[in-house]
């Protein structure tokens, strides 16, 4: 043991390609990020059922189930935003080190925010989908009624309507489900995985 090894748990750990050897996959990160209701969530859940169909292991974060657990102490500013995907890509870490394909649907609507998320899980296992549907048919399938709140003024800080959205300058894929499928564009996600 390296006495200089604070952490000396870890060298007698199970490494990643351990893990990746059992399960016969590789771990990576598919980051979608869009507007509220453009379908991120609705892309992840046919994805993982695909992925299921192939004999893939993976696991969904998701903004609801993030926030009612993990992240149910932070709010919406900006400083909590931030931190709400930096605790994200941390879990989202683990579950790719131990070769899970993990998808994480969250609006993370700055660059910044997105870029942190990358640097925490790493450029070469993080793929960023842009699920790029316009703000318009986001309003129109609105079942939570958030974007008629926030025009009223009564939800602060509302991405697309009361804060900014950044898009991506350079994702891995974009899909506007406005215009593609969910069957389509998940064809397009198991492309970019290679498991057309």
């Amino acid at each position: 043991m390296n006495d200089n090894n604070i952490y000396p748990i870890f060298d007698r750990m199970l490494t990643r390609a351990d893990k990746e050897r059992l399960l016969g996959q590789r771990g990576v990160m598919l980051w979608f990020t869009g507007l509220s209701g453009s379908g991120k969530s609705t892309l992840a859940i046919a994805l993982e059922r695909a992925l299921q169909e192939r004999g893939k292991l993976c696991r969904i974060l998701d903004g609801d189930n993030i926030r009612t657990g993990i992240n149910n102490n932070l709010g919406f500013s900006d400083e909590d935003r931030t931190e709400n995907i930096r605790r994200i890509a941390e879990v989202a870490k683990l579950f790719v080190d131990t070769g899970i394909i993990t998808l994480a649907a969250f609006i993370s609507p700055t660059e910044r925010m997105r870029q942190m998320a990358r640097t925490i899980i790493g450029a070469a296992d993080f793929k960023e989908i842009y699920v790029s549907t316009p703000v318009e048919e986001c309003e129109r399938r609105d079942v939570k009624g958030l974007y008629a709140k926030a025009r009223a003024g009564l939800v602060k800080n509302f991405t697309g309507i009361s804060a900014p959205f950044e898009a991506p300058a350079a994702p891995a894929l974009t899909l506007d489900t406005s215009r593609l499928s969910v069957a389509e564009s998940v064809s397009r996600l198991l492309g970019l995985l290679g498991m057309e």
